[in-house]
């Protein structure tokens, strides 16, 4: 797949809120200053689409990106970002979960991990919420410049064995990604290409 346009729509935290055209959505989600915004910029080719930061906890709503006029990429809050207030990660969790069981127009999400790091309990956690839930979901392992491909192999392998101690029968679908180099963009945009196609095909609804 190969994206031509993709403009900002809008920005809330209210799920009722969010657009209301039928169109498949891809929600971005992982923890604060994983590269998210970073990710999505050089997935769509535009360099300031989505805003970065050294700080993080920058991104605090529910953002909307229309790609190609046919589908929706969603730039979500970072989850477990410490330095923000109690009451605001509160608020923070309220509308994530909102948006994950109740939008009906999300097709998947895509869950960021820093490739970096070894296994962290917070992302098994998070990952675990949306098993039970059912919400479908791929893993993309991000800032994969940053490390050998020998530690990369061992993070999600180790990722592997502590999913699979959480009862997970399989580890999902998963991307290794850099910002950087444009590392999985290929597989990854391929991967939503695909989706889309079905969903169009099988679903009256879109």
């Amino acid at each position: 797949m190969k994206i031509n346009t993709a403009e900002f729509v809008i920005s809330n935290s209210d799920v009722a809120k969010c657009p209301k055209d039928f169109l498949p959505e891809y929600a971005f989600i992982g923890r604060s200053n994983v590269g998210k915004s970073s990710l999505i910029n050089m997935l769509t080719n535009h360099k300031k689409l989505a805003k970065t930061s050294g700080r993080p906890g920058k991104t605090q709503l529910i953002n909307h990106f229309l790609i190609n006029s046919n589908w929706f990429l969603v730039d979500l809050p970072g989850y477990g970002y410490a330095k923000v207030s109690k009451k605001t990660k509160s608020i923070f969790q309220e509308f994530i979960t909102d948006y994950f069981e109740t939008r009906e127009q999300l097709v998947c999400a895509f869950v960021l991990i820093d490739i970096r790091h070894e296994a962290q309990t917070i992302d098994i956690e998070f990952m675990s919420y949306m098993g039970e839930s059912e919400i479908p979901f791929c893993i993309v392992f991000t800032k994969a410049d940053k490390i050998s491909k020998v530690k990369i192999d061992s993070h999600i392998a180790a990722y592997k064995k502590k999913m699979f101690a959480n009862n997970w029968a399989e580890m999902p679908h998963y991307f290794v990604t850099s910002a950087t180099e444009s590392t999985g963009k290929e597989e990854l945009l391929s991967y939503i290409d695909e989706v889309n196609q079905e969903v169009f095909k099988n679903n009256s609804q879109f």
